[in-house]
Parts: structure tokens; sequence; C-alpha cells
């Protein structure tokens, strides 16, 4: 493992933005795969799908897409994205480094920009991948952004605190890839969910506001 992660460094020392496009592209498809076993044993547990569901066969063109994903977006905008944040700070804003006021700074854009838009494309992506057209494509993002947005924003902001404080720069994006594992499962399972009562919910909530804002 030592030998790995020494290897991992010289990789990233020597190659930074193709190393992270790799191990990004990587770990999402990893994801998927772990997301589509989930979906695959947790409706073999429930009594109404389990004569339906037979032995897991993995959709390798959903892997792909989804890896696709970490290699086109997690991977080069990741790169940019926090070397550029770290820059901005420090330069700009002149914070002094980890600093509860660095600190948070970071945490607060990284969870109002990247958060977000990082979701929002995710979405996007995986609809125009399976052929959707734009309409659908808008009620799918209506359905799943606000449940996984609502969720993400209770988990990533605290992952972020202990990255931005304790990580190098260099190093931050291999971190959120690691959680990106579990990221791109959520997400993937996130978006098989469908119509699933307990984002309806969310859906629902989403609609009351905009009538109230209507009425007024």
């Amino acid at each position: 493992m030592l030998r790995l992660w020494r290897w991992y460094q010289n990789c990233l020392a020597v190659h930074p933005l193709k190393t992270q496009i790799i191990s990004s592209g990587l770990i999402w498809g990893l994801g998927d795969i772990a997301a589509q076993s989930v979906t695959h044993y947790t409706a073999k547990s429930h009594p109404q799908f389990s004569d339906e569901v037979k032995g897991l066969k993995i959709n390798w063109k959903r892997v792909a897409t989804t890896s696709l994903f970490g290699f086109g977006f997690v991977g080069p905008v990741g790169h940019f994205w926090y070397e550029g944040l770290d820059r901005l700070i420090r330069v700009r804003l002149k914070m002094q480094s980890n600093s509860f006021r660095f600190v948070g700074t970071k945490v607060a854009i990284d969870g109002i920009i990247f958060g977000p838009l990082d979701l929002l494309v995710f979405f996007t992506y995986m609809g125009f991948s399976t052929g959707k057209t734009t309409p659908q494509i808008k009620e799918d993002v209506k359905r799943d952004f606000l449940p996984a947005l609502a969720v993400e924003g209770g988990i990533w902001p605290i992952l972020q605190v202990a990255n931005f404080r304790f990580v190098p720069v260099r190093n931050q994006l291999l971190y959120v890839n690691f959680f990106c594992l579990l990221d791109s499962c959520f997400l993937s399972w996130i978006e098989q969910q469908e119509d699933a009562p307990w984002k309806q919910w969310f859906t629902s909530f989403l609609q009351l506001n905009e009538e109230k804002d209507q009425g007024r």
C-alpha cells in the first residue's frame, strides 16, 4: 500500500492533471458498479420485487457513461478548482492558511458554487447520455436535484472542513475522490430511484413553495 501511495504521489508530481483525470474516471466507474449492486440487492430484499429480480448483471454501458463523467468533468474541473480556490483565498483575499476564516470561506464557496454545479452537470449529463429529451431532463433535475443537494449539503461541508484544514492542496482532489467513490454510488442510486416516495416529498415541498411565491 505504501509503495502504491508513493507511485501515485510520483505520478501526481510529474503529471498532476492527467493523474487526477484518470483517478477520477476510475473512481466514478467503481462507484457506479457499487450503486448498481446496492440497487439490485435492495430490490431483492423487497417482497414485491424479489420474484422479478434475478442475478446481478452489471450495465457496463452505464458504468462507462458514469466513468466518463469522472474523466471529463470531475478530474479536470476539480484539479483547477481546488488549486484556484486556494490561490484566490490566500493571494486575493489575503487570509492566513488553515485559519478559521480561511477554512470557513473555502467550505462556503465550495458548497455554494462547486457542489450544486457538480450535481446539475451530473444529472444533465446522465439524462442526455441515455437519450432523454431536454424537457425530460428538466423534470429529472427537478425530481433528483433537491433531494441530492439536501443530503449532500449535510455531509460534504463536514468532510471539506477536514480536507481544507489538514490536507495539502495537491492531495485535496484525491481526498475528494476517495469520498466520491461513495458519492458517485449515492448519485447513481439517486438517479436510479426515479419517482421514489421520499423524492416525491422533496418535489411537492418545492412546488408548495413555488405556489406560495406566485400567490404573493
